[in-house]
Order: structure tokens, then sequence, then C-alpha cells
């Protein structure tokens, strides 16, 4: 029933999204709405999954994008359907393409480093979603595919994020130089160990 019900869904979110007005909490197909498919409310107002900013208390990543999704879970992995169903949510939030094949000298990728090897994270009014990935150029692929991103910061939080050793990955609405890289960690974890923040550095949208 669920799978039946997927496809009809499919197909309404193809219809809505030719149409002039779409709606992200439309219901899309006999009261199935995105969250209901989904699993999750990956929306703006929830920072796309991602409600808790990443410095306090609680928070947790709202997304994995990456080579292997079956190494998370518990997270929302962005794979498959996932990206096909995004791609026609009028949401802001999209699954990066494989990027084309580069030539041997590459030009820029479009960012300029604003800081390096920080033992700190930004912290800013301007946060919009955060989620890991495995590498800086996955997070730099993510930021171009949310709307608003102009700046990405990727770390290592030690000891955090469930103890995973994925890169984090947020992303703002502005750039950011060292002087925001603020976040420290020193959240104490339920198996009592306490974060903390290595390797962490600062991308801006050129």
């Amino acid at each position: 029933m669920r799978l039946t019900s997927l496809f009809v869904t499919i197909a309404a979110l193809f219809l809505v999204s030719v149409s002039s007005a779409p709606a992200p909490e439309l219901p899309l197909a006999r009261g199935i709405s995105i969250t209901n498919l989904l699993g999750v409310d990956f929306t703006p107002r929830t920072h796309y999954n991602a409600p808790i900013e990443p410095w306090k208390a609680g928070a947790r990543p709202g997304w994995y994008f990456g080579a292997h999704p079956e190494r998370h879970p518990r997270l929302f992995c962005l794979v498959g359907l996932i990206c096909r169903l995004l791609d026609l949510l009028p949401l802001g939030f999209h699954c990066p393409k494989p990027p084309p094949p580069q030539p041997p000298n590459p030009p820029s990728d479009g960012y300029t480093q604003t800081f390096s090897n920080l033992t700190g994270a930004t912290q800013a009014g301007d946060y919009l979603t955060f989620g890991l990935v495995d590498t800086v150029a996955d997070c730099k692929a993510m930021c171009d595919r949310v709307d608003g991103c102009a700046f990405a910061n990727t770390y290592h939080d030690v000891n955090g994020k469930d103890g995973s050793t994925q890169l984090t990955c947020s992303l703002w609405g502005s750039c950011h130089d060292a002087s925001t890289a603020t976040n420290t960690g020193g959240q104490t974890q339920p198996d009592g160990s306490v974060n903390y923040i290595r390797e962490s550095d600062g991308w801006c949208k050129v």
C-alpha cells in the first residue's frame, strides 16, 4: 500500500512541479504530505531536519550526503528516490549532481577559503542547516544546491554527532571569517565524553 501511495505521490508531484503555484505543504495524494512521505519535516522552517543549531546542546545533523549511506542508518540520507523527490519539490534543497569531468588544470571551484585548521566552528545568526559528508568537496556541492547558501564550514566534531568520524558540514547565508569560529564544543555527550572541534575550514562562495 505504501509503495502504491508512493507512486501516486510521485505522479502528483510531477503535476505540481509543472503547475504555476506549487506548495510544499499541499497534500500530495490521498492525504499524504511530504512530511509523511519522507518521514521527516524536511523544510526550511526546520533547517532541513536540523532545527537545533550545531553549537547548542541536543543538535543533530539533519542529513548525510556521500558514498556510504549504509553506514548512517539513523540519518536522512540523500540518495536515489529521495533525491528525485527533492528535485520535484519547491523546498530550496536538492541533492548535488555528479561533477563534470575536470580538465588537467581545473579552474577555481567557486570558493575562497576564509580560515583553515581552526579549533572552533562558525556560530552566527544566518544558519541554514547542517549534516554529515565524506569530503570538503561534498560540503561545497551541498552549498551549491541549497537556496541562499553562501558559505560552508567543514570540521570534525570529535566525540559529537553520535561519535561519527564524518566531516560536519554547516551551511550559512553569508560568508564568515575566523572571528565567528567560536563554537569550540564543550557539550557533554550521553556517554559522558565532551566534544571538541578540530580541522575547521571556512569556504566562501565567490
